[in-house]
């Protein structure tokens, strides 16, 4: 049986990774030191390693399960975060990268899928759509840090033989996201509209962003993994919806009061889009579920959680 590892798969994308990786027929080890996912989110199938990318102990993860294919998916997520403690921010984030790297190569891995961020790469962007082909302009060590890592994938690929595709997502949503950050604003409307709270929408509500459904997102991972391309990819719908618009769609299904208006975040983008057309072109992926249809899914299940 094929060994496939996913770093960070107890975490919201890559438990649903995990689950459809499972599907296929690979035997799934998770590396995750469960500081923000969960055993919870993974089926029993799946093989769990509870271990810090960062410390140099997960070589060893790796020199036993030998895998095919790397997911790499373990992060600090926290934009605010990574500008608090830029150090903190690359332990897990360039150094945990670096670890994660030399374990697929020393291990002989076919395939490295990388999770980056298409909305830390482009940082006010001119052109939108933004294509993967604009210039790259992070602003905060969260972003520096993905664009590092898949400057050291290339560098691996010259060095190593090491075979990879950086996935730039836009903003990522669908059950069982977290309720923290900008990337959770569907999950955090949502919880507060089924407990009958108003949702604060910061400044206007008129910033646009472009949300991709998790099921896209790991299909995209799958058709990286199984593609013979390399390279890096932008995951969106090239659709922008604004913040309002979320709002607008969350209580019509699971209803609530009307937003509450709070003064706009300072630095904001007002609007994020991806361009991923050379996701389809290239790999074949292209997204499928639609912000409304992905809204009903994600406010269905968080009523089903309770």
């Amino acid at each position: 049986m094929k060994t496939a590892i996913v770093t960070g798969g107890g975490g919201f994308i890559g438990s649903h990774l995990v689950e459809a990786l499972l599907e296929r027929g690979f035997r799934t080890v998770v590396i995750d030191d469960l500081s923000t996912g969960s055993a919870a989110n993974l089926p029993s199938e799946a093989v769990l390693r509870e271990a810090d990318v960062a410390e140099p102990d997960v070589s060893r993860i790796f020199a036993a399960e030998r895998p095919e294919l790397v997911f790499h998916l373990a992060a600090q997520i926290d934009l605010r975060k990574s500008l608090l403690d830029p150090a903190a921010d690359a332990r897990v984030n360039v150094i945990g990268s670096l670890r994660v790297i030399a374990g697929a190569c020393d291990s002989g891995a076919k395939k490295f899928i990388f999770s980056s961020s298409g909305g830390a790469a482009y940082h006010d962007p001119s052109v939108v759509p933004t294509p993967e082909t604009y210039p790259a302009g992070p602003v905060s060590p969260y972003g520096a840090a993905k664009m590092a890592v898949e400057l050291y994938l290339n560098g691996a690929r010259h060095a190593r033989g090491l075979r990879s595709v950086a996935l730039r997502y836009a903003n990522v949503y669908g059950p069982r996201q977290g309720l923290k950050g900008e990337a959770g604003v569907i999950g955090l409307f949502t919880a507060k509209a089924l407990r009958g709270e108003p949702a604060t929408v910061f400044g206007d509500g008129e910033q646009v962003r472009d949300f991709v459904y998790v099921d896209d997102v790991v299909r995209a991972n799958l058709s990286a993994a199984f593609s013979e391309q390399e390279g890096i990819f932008n995951i969106g719908t090239g659709v922008g919806t604004s913040v309002n618009r979320i709002a607008e769609l969350i209580r019509r299904q699971a209803g609530g009061p009307a937003s509450l208006y709070g003064p706009p975040a300072v630095g904001e983008e007002r609007r994020s889009v991806l361009d991923a057309s050379a996701a389809a072109r290239v790999l074949g992926w292209k997204y499928a579920v639609s912000v409304e249809e992905g809204v009903k899914r994600t406010v269905d299940w968080f009523r089903a959680r309770g």
